[in-house]
């Protein structure tokens, strides 16, 4: 068994052939290391767990309230209304806010990328 490998389903390969469900095409390899996809991806993904945590911290905050201090979310503002409900009412603003914010930067900044790629790619 010396030189073979495991395929997705357990199964053993014969030397010198990729086990199965890992063929890539080339075209697809070629883009993956090209640093303009690699710029796209780690901008994308360092903006969008900047976010997640934003809304997490948000949004936990809020059950946090909840959990631990019902006395302050109780209190009455302008009349019937408490801080509870326009603490609700924050979150998802807050939440319709960051995806406005994701928007207005993938129409932006990653588009731009993505056109940067698609030329270096092209060429």
């Amino acid at each position: 068994m010396s030189g073979t490998t495991l395929d997705l389903r357990g199964r053993t390969t014969p030397p010198g052939t990729r086990p199965l469900g890992t063929d890539v095409d080339p075209q697809v390899e070629r883009i993956v290391r090209t640093p303009e996809f690699q710029q796209l991806v780690g901008e994308r993904t360092r903006f969008a767990w900047i976010l997640t945590i934003l809304m997490l911290v948000v949004y936990f905050g809020f059950i946090g309230l909840i959990a631990f201090d019902k006395s302050l979310l109780a209190v009455k503002v302008g009349g019937t209304a408490s801080v509870g409900l326009f603490a609700g009412v924050f979150v998802i603003l807050f939440a319709f806010a960051l995806t406005g914010v994701y928007v207005a930067r993938a129409n932006t900044r990653f588009d731009a990328l993505s056109a940067a790629l698609k030329r270096s790619v092209a060429r």
